[in-house]
């Protein structure tokens, strides 16, 4: 693992200093540098993964939301239901390699010491994302955070198999909804880094930018809000 800077240990240390209870995070852009979503969706088409019309739907609907005709909350939705009646488990035999080179060098090496030692506080640790629950559940895993404790799009699942029907996508004021449905408490820190996350943040009693967007970061400062960049975003 890489060495900590003194102002990753500052940032870690100032949120254990908290002792919080609950604590929620985004994933892509927070835990690692990385969209997995995107990505795994061009893993898919890479490895043919995807019925070859099904594969050439997902393309050009993904050209419309990169042109902005697509919402985020429907593209995020439409890139879990385009796996009706694949076996969930072929879809979870695949993302262990493909996150393990894809996503896993882009992770925040702090935020990973974060997780493993709020955990060892006893800390009730859950994932919240709009990429599918199948990448997500696989990538927290080195974080600890319980396959259970994953908040992320998906699907109704039946005899095995994806079906079309979504069961949720925490995408915008979607997180907060899935936090207070879902954990049913006010998480006392929230992690995120894109005004997606915003709603999560104010739903928590210490919200933590990660990372931000341009223009997270403003709504941060203007909030008060803490603002890390991690050691490899730095400078």
């Amino acid at each position: 693992m890489s060495v900590i800077s003194p102002s990753a240990r500052k940032f870690i240390d100032s949120v254990l200093e908290l002792r919080p209870q609950i604590a929620v995070f985004d994933c892509d852009g927070t835990l690692w540098d990385s969209d997995s979503g995107e990505l795994f969706y061009r893993w898919e088409l890479e490895h043919d993964l995807l019925d070859p019309r099904i594969a050439q739907w997902l393309r050009d609907r993904y050209a419309s939301y990169k042109r902005g005709e697509v919402s985020e909350d429907d593209m995020c939705g439409e890139m879990v239901t385009v796996h009706q009646g694949m076996a969930i488990s072929d879809l979870e035999r695949e993302v262990a390699p493909y996150f393990r080179e894809m996503v896993a060098p882009t992770i925040f090496p702090e935020m990973l010491v974060l997780t493993r030692a709020l955990a060892d506080q006893g800390c009730d640790l859950w994932a919240v994302s709009s990429t599918n629950d199948w990448v997500v559940r696989e990538g927290v895993k080195e974080f600890l955070i319980p396959a259970d404790h994953v908040l992320a799009a998906c699907v109704h699942c039946e005899d095995g198999k994806a079906t079309d029907r979504l069961l949720r996508v925490p995408s915008g004021v979607g997180k907060a909804l899935a936090i207070n449905e879902v954990v049913g408490a006010k998480p006392d820190a929230a992690f995120g880094n894109s005004m997606f996350d915003e709603a999560m943040l104010m739903l928590a009693r210490h919200p933590f930018v990660v990372n931000p967007n341009p223009d997270l970061e403003k709504a941060a400062r203007q909030n008060g809000w803490t603002i890390y960049y991690p050691d490899r975003r730095r400078g």
